[in-house]
């Protein structure tokens, strides 16, 4: 199974919504260089698919990649669908699986804008196996 990057977000501070830079890297144990949530344990990089995000595109929202705070922005793969374990290769890093969803403490502005949220749901979170730079347009395949 392959699918596409579309957006590679970061942010300076936790709790606001990442923009995308185009590239960055991937840091073995850490996360993405550059991005506030860098080092967070087991979640060092989100996931959200665009198909998630065009769902609330649908309900009248305009968003985008990094609007839900996603690391990466994915086309192609469904990503809730993945097990906790499944490894993912994105040029020469890897990243496994290791939670879906989360649970949200604090409702955040999309939620008061559209009485609902794709990130609690649908957005995956990974540790980094091995790192390497990611850039929009690279592939992103499912190994296991």
């Amino acid at each position: 199974m392959k699918g596409k990057i579309i957006a590679v977000c970061t942010s300076p501070n936790k709790g606001m919504r990442k923009r995308n830079v185009g590239s960055a890297r991937l840091l073995p144990d850490l996360g993405l260089e550059g991005d506030a949530h860098a080092g967070f344990a087991h979640r060092q990089v989100s996931l959200l698919a665009l198909e998630s995000i065009e769902k609330m595109r649908q309900a009248g929202l305009d968003v985008n990649p990094g609007d839900f705070a996603e690391n990466l922005t994915t086309e192609g793969l469904q990503l809730p669908q993945l097990p906790v374990g499944t490894r993912l290769k994105i040029g020469g890093s890897i990243l496994e699986v290791s939670q879906i969803g989360k649970e949200c403490h604090q409702r955040c502005a999309i939620y008061y804008q559209a009485g609902d949220c794709v990130m609690p749901k649908e957005g995956i979170f990974a540790t980094v196996v091995s790192g390497d730079m990611v850039n929009v347009g690279d592939a992103i395949e499912v190994l296991n």
